[in-house]
């Protein structure tokens, strides 16, 4: 005969399982949120949802700033969506950086699998925590902090960023100052440029203003 306690323990394990949400992979087709993307409906997921292949093709690093990122955040790989979890490939040639960047909503982790890069990022306090990362070195990014990556040698360098989220957002320094309308004048103002200079960076980085 089985005991009360075990047949309640056993009731209490059935309800548990069924209640439980394996996963939510992201329906690409719905508005996401600050919550991320709404689920798909579980009929409609596949294997495909959660396997992705793009990291295994070098990005085009034939740009203005000789680096490429390859991400792999939800809209790209819709089954880590809500996860807390995601991955991008970053690409470097000689020359290469990713520019001073922040990413709102995640902690970054970075392994370097090729060359050399030195990496860096700011802390509230305003102090610089900075380090020339070789293969097989990891270096953590806090989340929300201003953080940068440079090509330190002659050759290519190849890393990988693993996330705290399936999204975790990025905002670029540049950009923000000079790749929207913000006007110049106020771009002086709070950055201490020169309009030239401010006029120059606007042209580059596509704002107005």
């Amino acid at each position: 005969m089985i005991s009360p306690i075990i047949f309640i323990f056993s009731l209490l394990l059935s309800s548990s399982h069924a209640a439980v949400q394996d996963f939510c992979v992201a329906d690409l087709k719905a508005p996401e949120s600050t919550g991320g993307y709404p689920c798909k409906k579980p009929e409609e997921v596949t294997v495909a949802d959660f396997v992705f292949s793009g990291l295994g093709v070098a990005g085009n690093t034939s740009n203005s700033i000789k680096a490429a990122v390859t991400p792999a955040f939800a809209p790209q790989f819709p089954g880590v969506n809500g996860l807390g979890v995601s991955l991008n490939r970053l690409d470097m040639a000689p020359g290469g950086v990713a520019p001073l960047h922040s990413h709102p909503g995640g902690s970054e982790i970075v392994h370097v699998v090729r060359g050399a890069i030195t990496a860096g990022f700011i802390s509230s306090a305003n102090k610089v925590y900075s380090k020339t990362l070789k293969k097989g070195d990891i270096i953590v990014f806090p989340q929300g902090l201003l953080h940068f990556l440079v090509n330190a040698g002659g050759n290519p360098a190849e890393a990988y960023f693993s996330f705290s989220s399936a999204n975790p957002g990025t905002q670029l320094v540049d950009t923000a100052l000079f790749g929207n309308d913000l006007p110049t004048e106020l771009v002086a103002a709070i950055s201490f440029l020169d309009i030239a200079q401010i006029k120059k960076l606007k042209s580059a980085f596509g704002g107005t203003g």
